[in-house]
């Protein structure tokens, strides 16, 4: 399919080219400027200055629109890597709440099996990500504490074993017995490790980070807070140069303030807004389950059932990335970076996505002026769009 966008708001990595042109074709990002494209602007569609932003990419998503990626099923993690196709991610990284090593394993192969059979014009999987079971029982928050357990190499080499090459990133807490020896071994796995639902002082957490580890889940979130004369995982993050850390952006897992204080630290380019959303994100208030857990969904935040623990959220990646733009005044270009950049190149696969530059795949969102999704093209099609977009 090809397809000219003209008139409209372009992010890209220079600036925002206001009132430029894209043009894709056969599935990639064939060319884009400023002014007209050319005497083919016939066949264009004109966006009068709706925003157009590179694919949403999400390093922690538990599920969405009733469909759970710890499941057994390719076709129900696909189902809920479509349901946030809707809301502009493009590319997805499948979470798994900690479980029994048989589920795990289970989830494991149905992810491997759900991202080798996606492609363009839906949600693509770009593999998994497991949050557990290697943390630590004090910060487990919704996880539930008979399926965690201390890093172990024979149980994370069986998880290797059947995610086959698709085991992109494991959140562990490096304080635990073996714990820096598993960052190690991860990385030379190729997975990405980060540090998260971890007591992990100033120390542990910067011997994991020379061991090897990139990424902190959720900062803020599952480990203690900043504390001036004990600085734990959190102030170290910051500090490094080579850590990035991911952010729920809902209002409700960070004060806006504290969001602010995160990027205003690091910025952008190391900020990688997450949703870590749950299987009955925009199922509406109610009675739900994350893993083996039940939740209760009051006012839009998910709550264990009966106590006040936080349990991921009903956040989508076009909320997060809106929030960040208008509510922290971040702007379109900085909300792009963090909502898309920065976690394809905590994946390695910034070659392909995360911006509107020639050659990379043709993954973008359209936007009306309040930043809310209008359309959305995943490898040059179009899986959301409005009369105007459909060619």
């Amino acid at each position: 399919m090809d397809v000219l966008l003209t008139d409209a708001r372009i992010v890209a990595p220079a600036g925002v080219i206001d009132g430029g042109w894209l043009r894709a074709s056969g599935g990639r990002i064939a060319g884009l400027g400023p002014g007209e494209p050319g005497a083919d602007a016939a066949d264009a569609v004109q966006l009068a200055r709706r925003w157009v932003v590179p694919g949403f990419v999400d390093l922690h998503v538990h599920g969405g629109g009733g469909s759970s990626m710890l499941s057994a099923d390719p076709d129900e993690i696909a189902a809920a890597a479509a349901f946030h196709a809707s809301h502009g991610t493009t590319r997805t990284l499948a979470s798994l709440v900690s479980a029994s090593l048989d589920e795990t394993l289970a989830g494991l192969a149905a992810v491997r099996d759900a991202a080798r059979a996606s492609g363009a014009g839906s949600g693509t999987i770009v593999g998994s990500h497991l949050e557990g079971p290697f943390i630590n029982p004090a910060r487990a928050g919704a996880h539930d504490r008979r399926h965690l357990r201390d890093p172990d190499p024979s149980t994370f080499d069986r998880m290797l074993e059947a995610a086959d090459g698709t085991l992109r990133v494991i959140t562990l807490a490096p304080e635990l017995p073996g714990g820096l020896d598993l960052v190690r071994r991860a990385v030379d796995a190729g997975v990405v490790v980060a540090l998260g639902h971890s007591e992990a002082g100033r120390d542990v957490a910067a011997a994991a980070f020379d061991a090897g580890a990139t990424l902190v889940t959720h900062l803020f979130n599952a480990m203690p807070p900043i504390d001036h004369r004990a600085p734990g995982l959190a102030t170290t993050a910051l500090l490094r140069a080579d850590a990035s850390c991911e952010l729920i952006n809902d209002g409700v897992h960070l004060h806006d303030d504290t969001s602010r204080l995160a990027f205003a630290a690091v910025g952008p380019e190391r900020i990688a807004l997450v949703t870590d959303a749950i299987p009955a994100t925009g199922l509406g208030d109610g009675r739900h389950r994350l893993g083996p857990a039940e939740i209760e969904i009051r006012d839009g935040v998910a709550r264990l059932a009966g106590s006040t623990t936080l349990a991921g959220s009903t956040l989508t990646m076009d909320a997060a990335f809106r929030r960040a733009a208008m509510d922290l005044g971040l702007g379109a270009a900085a909300a792009s970076t963090a909502a898309s950049a920065t976690a394809s190149r905590v994946l390695g696969i910034d070659e392909d996505v995360g911006a509107l530059v020639a050659g990379l795949a043709a993954d973008l969102v359209v936007l009306d002026d309040e930043l809310r999704v209008e359309a959305v093209m995943i490898g040059g099609e179009w899986t959301r769009s409005g009369r105007l977009f459909d060619r």
